[in-house]
């Protein structure tokens, strides 16, 4: 009787240490950490390895007289806080909502360059990215359009800016979305040729990433012709960039909510990314969960195929962000059929909670999306415009000091998550 006890305690031990370890492994990736690439390819684990260390800093790069999103004060200490954290993927670091006239002044480029070239004195594995989004406006007449823009397109070279109006859709899909702006319609040559110098000028500066917005928003045509745009469009720029980047790459994303654009088996792009889609949890005023299938939620839903660098996956890699969009006309109140989180946007959701439960849910979202999916990657909130009841700012996760008087005090908290993934 003593030796089939000894012998249950011993398999129940057994069991109980295998279960431990499967444990252990589900909430840690098995990242063969690199940071090398060139030559237009970015293997698996280099990109993964990026993946695990990035953040959105938005209009890091943006300096006085060319902000988006309103003034941005103690920015030096960012520069402190990204080195300290670790950071390698610095998302959203440059980019214009409309205004496209500011591109005419040369600082807006040039600044953007010397802060490059500033960081990677330090890190030289750190990667930014710029943004191209899904708006143009009338300001666009206002560019010049550059010889080699014609000269890469096989047409005649004309002293010309670009037009707005051979931008947008013929049959006014997106015509006035944002008001003085509209969606540009990829299918247009015209946009595909503004996209292209964007794109070329960004990486001039030192950006090796492009995050291209709602793209599918812009395919209003496209996605009829098996999306012939985008795949012009991003076959010109990977091999513009083989030339002109620092390590002859780009890496190119995309919001995806179909999970990705699949042509002949090949991925169009990198990865994709996505809003968080935090659910709020009935009965538990402000507080917010993740969950697969939740409206449009891509946890789960990437598709697979052959990557633009070569390799193949069952399902493209992505990582989710605090999303911004505005606030609802419901703030503070609950509403689990629409995409805001007790009204707010995901970031002003977030900056609004109180300083434990923004670093108790930064831990659950990264623990939980590692149990969920491993392909999925949770993009750390450094620094993006918020609306409160109170108008516009902006949450910085920076520790809160003199130097940065409105740090939201995430900064070790990020931190100390990337460490425990080494």
């Amino acid at each position: 009787m003593k030796r089939i006890v000894y012998a249950f305690m011993l398999f129940a031990a057994i069991l109980a240490c295998k279960k431990d370890k499967n444990q252990v492994i589900e909430s840690k990736r098995d990242i063969q950490r690199s940071y090398t690439f060139s030559n237009g390819i970015m293997p698996e684990n280099v990109l993964r390895s990026y993946l695990s260390r990035s953040i959105t800093q938005a209009e890091f790069l943006t300096t006085d007289g060319f902000y988006n999103d309103g003034a941005y004060p103690d920015k030096a200490d960012d520069t402190r806080m990204l080195k300290n954290m670790g950071a390698k993927f610095i998302g959203r670091s440059i980019y214009t909502w409309g205004l496209e006239g500011r591109i005419n002044n040369p600082l807006f480029m040039s600044n953007a360059k010397v802060k490059i070239s500033e960081m990677h004195l330090t890190d030289s594995d750190m990667l930014f990215q710029a943004a191209i989004f899904e708006i143009i406006t009338p300001d666009v007449n206002t560019v010049p359009v550059p010889a080699w823009v014609f000269q890469e397109f096989g047409l005649a070279v004309s002293a010309r800016n670009f037009v707005y109006t051979d931008m947008i859709n013929l049959d006014g899909v997106g015509v006035g979305q944002w008001g003085y702006g509209s969606v540009p319609d990829i299918s247009r040559l015209e946009t595909r040729m503004y996209f292209f110098f964007l794109a070329t000028k960004y990486i001039g500066t030192g950006i090796e990433a492009i995050h291209f917005g709602q793209v599918e928003l812009m395919s209003m045509v496209d996605k009829n012709n098996n999306y012939a745009g985008w795949s012009d469009l991003l076959t010109r720029i990977r091999a513009m960039a083989k030339t002109k980047a620092i390590r002859g790459t780009v890496i190119c994303d995309a919001h995806l909510g179909s999970g990705g654009i699949v042509i002949d088996g090949k991925l169009l792009f990198d990865f994709v990314s996505f809003p968080m889609r935090i659910k709020e949890i009935s009965g538990e005023p402000q507080k917010g969960e993740l969950k697969k299938f939740y409206l449009d939620a891509i946890y789960g839903r990437t598709k697979g195929g052959i990557t633009p660098s070569g390799w193949s996956c069952d399902k493209a890699l992505y990582q989710v962000e605090f999303d911004n969009f505005g606030i609802s006309d419901h703030p503070g109140v609950s509403s689990i059929s629409d995409e805001w989180t007790w009204g707010y946007d995901e970031i002003s959701w977030y900056y609004n909670q109180s300083e434990d439960y923004r670093n108790e849910f930064l831990k659950y979202a990264s623990k939980w999306i590692v149990k969920t999916d491993l392909n999925g990657y949770v993009q750390m909130p450094g620094s993006r415009v918020v609306i409160t009841s109170n108008g516009a700012t902006r949450y910085r996760a920076n520790k809160k000091s003199d130097a940065c008087v409105n740090g939201r005090n995430q900064e070790e908290t990020i931190k100390l998550l990337w460490l425990e993934e080494e």
